[in-house]
């Protein structure tokens, strides 16, 4: 409740301005127990408006993790999709429309992010059921592939390397990883670990 008080402020002397100085005085009033809000409704009001911010914010959220993280092709974290040099998802139909030379090679992005090539078939429709880890096994280098030479040389230190990834000349001490290549329901290609026998050299794979 509010209440107010009318009272003129004279000096101590009278003057013709006394009249102008009178002002208004306002005080406050004990407020009473029955206008302050009730806590419980607060509470409810308060929740309320939580859950009507955090509905729309988590949506968002929720549209840039799966813009950030898109889904695997499988529940397999170990799987990754083959990506160009623009790091966009490979599809296979238009790889092979591009590629379809037999034994064709170019280098994409696979696991770890490493360079891997893939690799037409000798029909010029599918691809190789593996692919070829670019970095050179002696000191990490990128080996490019020679094709008028049919194999992957070093040009850091001169490793060469046949059409499998296999060494014929060092100083490279060990075979190029694999990696599996898949095609997915979607004709998305990608990568999985290699982790049984290196079929080039009949050995566990050095690279587990």
């Amino acid at each position: 409740m509010l209440s107010q008080k009318s009272s003129c402020i004279l000096p101590s002397s009278f003057s013709k301005r006394a009249d102008k100085r009178c002002r208004r005085v306002v005080t406050r009033s004990n407020m009473s127990v029955s206008d302050v809000p009730d806590r419980d409704k607060r509470d409810t009001m308060n929740t309320l408006l939580l859950a009507g911010v955090a509905l729309p914010s988590s949506m968002i959220a929720g549209s840039y993790l799966d813009f950030l993280y898109p889904p695997r092709p499988s529940q397999d974290r170990e799987v990754q999709y083959a990506k160009d040099l623009f790091g966009n998802n490979i599809k296979h139909s238009v790889w092979i429309q591009n590629h379809s030379t037999p034994l064709e090679r170019e280098l994409t992005q696979g696991l770890n992010g490493d360079p891997t090539y893939l690799i037409t078939q000798n029909d010029g429709l599918h691809l190789q059921g593996y692919g070829i880890n670019s970095i050179c096994t002696h000191l990490g280098c990128v080996v490019p592939w020679i094709s008028s030479q049919n194999k992957f040389i070093c040009p850091c230190h001169g490793s060469q390397y046949n059409a499998e990834g296999n060494v014929v000349r060092g100083p490279a001490p060990l075979p190029l990883a694999l990696a599996h290549v898949y095609t997915d329901d979607n004709d998305t290609v990608f990568f999985r670990p290699w982790k049984e026998e290196d079929f080039r050299t009949h050995d566990s794979p050095w690279w587990n």
